[in-house]
């Protein structure tokens, strides 16, 4: 399955890690995701070189072939709103996961959307979990 996987580059990268964690869970179970050079610690440099259209017009298509989303939203970024705002509009099933303690915005945490999924972890291996049953869920 493609899985287009949303994270914060302009709004921080100090959850990077977990950003690499779940990407890489992802990749050994099989799935593509398109934007796993996102959770890269080196990401910036080559991503920086591209311009603000290149950067929407990749990612709108990366959304639309994708058959789902998952966004780590534990940093706050417009553009991870945008794309699972983008996701539930094409009616893509969607997984917000963050880390308890953190402030995550009302519109992500208050959807009613039986698609899209929010969910606190406390640990990078509760995260995995969250990710596995978000997976098992959509089949």
């Amino acid at each position: 399955m493609q899985i287009y996987f949303s994270c914060s580059i302009t709004g921080g990268r100090q959850d990077q890690p977990i950003y690499q964690r779940i990407v890489a869970h992802l990749q050994a179970r099989g799935h593509q995701v398109p934007t796993a050079l996102l959770a890269d610690a080196q990401m910036e440099p080559p991503e920086a070189q591209l311009d603000a259209a290149a950067v929407y017009a990749r990612d709108v298509n990366w959304v639309k072939t994708s058959q789902a989303l998952i966004a780590e939203v534990s940093t706050p970024s417009h553009g991870v709103g945008y794309e699972i705002a983008l996701a539930e509009s094409l009616g893509m099933p969607v997984l917000c996961c963050y880390q308890a303690g953190r402030k995550v915005s009302k519109m992500i945490t208050g959807n009613p959307n039986p698609a899209v999924m929010v969910r606190a972890y406390r640990t990078p291996e509760e995260a995995l979990q969250i990710v596995d049953a978000f997976l098992g869920k959509i089949g």
